[in-house]
């Protein structure tokens, strides 16, 4: 349940994102990790920051890069692509988490696997070809959404190799995530920052919600949650950033989209769907 919280918050990330324009992807980053970074300052403190100093630079390094990573693509994509489509692509995350989760020591790959990827693509490719955004710019947007799924469906699954780590490194991620970012908006970008009340409104509830506690809840939930639960729980993930884009009158519903959204969140929850274990059937029965 701690863990499907973040699930939740992300649901809002593509609006409140639309909703920070025209701030760069590495300002946003900057600004929103800094918020988060502040907000796991407060996480920290319930224990002490000696909890800290035991994890290895090596983990720090791996965390850093895993939000930087994703989240310069995922807001990058955002700024060039249209906002259903890209959302939905960039939602493949669960997906691709069941499947390098597959090649895990213990772990198999099934047919089940196979077939709920090749739905999932289905639906992804449903997408780009059904838009109508056949530039270059749609044409890179949907790649950098594509990235960042396997980007973070790589970090959570290597997140959860890692149990022993506490879940106040997150506040380490989140504090040089901003400070790269920062060093890169200062030499890459130029500076336009959120337009009125409803800009800052939006960077800030960023910072808070789905790019500041999510990643400790999640954290929790990819360490210490059933796994298997919580990955299917997290392909709700893009029917609602898509219904909720809906709602607020960014995108048009229609039949393409809501039949790229079932192919992708059912091929997702097929491949999820757990393998019954010949063990546990034979213990069940004595």
């Amino acid at each position: 349940m701690i863990g499907f919280t973040a699930v939740l918050m992300w649901a809002l990330l593509a609006l409140l994102t639309i909703g920070s324009a025209p701030v760069p992807p590495f300002l946003l980053n900057a600004l929103c990790f800094g918020i988060g970074g502040v907000l796991g300052l407060a996480w920290v403190a319930r224990r002490g920051f000696g909890v800290l100093r035991g994890v290895g630079w090596k983990v720090y390094a791996f965390g850093t890069l895993g939000l930087f990573g994703y989240h310069f693509l995922y807001f990058t994509a955002f700024r060039i692509a249209p906002a259903a489509e890209t959302g939905l692509i960039a939602y493949l995350w669960p997906l691709f988490i069941v499947l390098l989760s597959g090649l895990l020591p213990g772990e198999q790959l099934t047919a089940r696997h196979v077939i709920g990827a090749l739905l999932a693509f289905a639906g992804a490719a449903l997408i780009v070809l059904g838009s109508g955004g056949t530039g270059q710019t749609s044409a890179l947007g949907f790649a950098l959404a594509f990235a960042c799924a396997l980007t973070w469906a790589g970090y959570s699954v290597l997140s959860r190799r890692l149990g022993a780590v506490p879940t106040e490194s997150v506040t380490v991620y989140c504090l040089a995530t901003a400070v790269l970012s920062l060093v890169a908006h200062l030499a890459l970008e130029d500076t336009y920052w959120p337009q009125g009340g409803l800009g800052w409104a939006s960077v800030v509830a960023l910072g808070l919600g789905p790019v500041g506690a999510a990643f400790f809840t999640w954290d929790i939930g990819m360490k210490k949650g059933d796994i298997q639960i919580l990955g299917v729980a997290s392909y709700a993930a893009p029917l609602l950033s898509t219904l909720v884009l809906v709602l607020a009158g960014i995108t048009a519903p229609g039949w393409t989209l809501l039949l790229a959204a079932v192919l992708i969140t059912g091929g997702a929850a097929l491949a999820a769907r757990p393998r019954r274990l010949p063990e546990a059937s034979a213990s069940a029965e004595a």
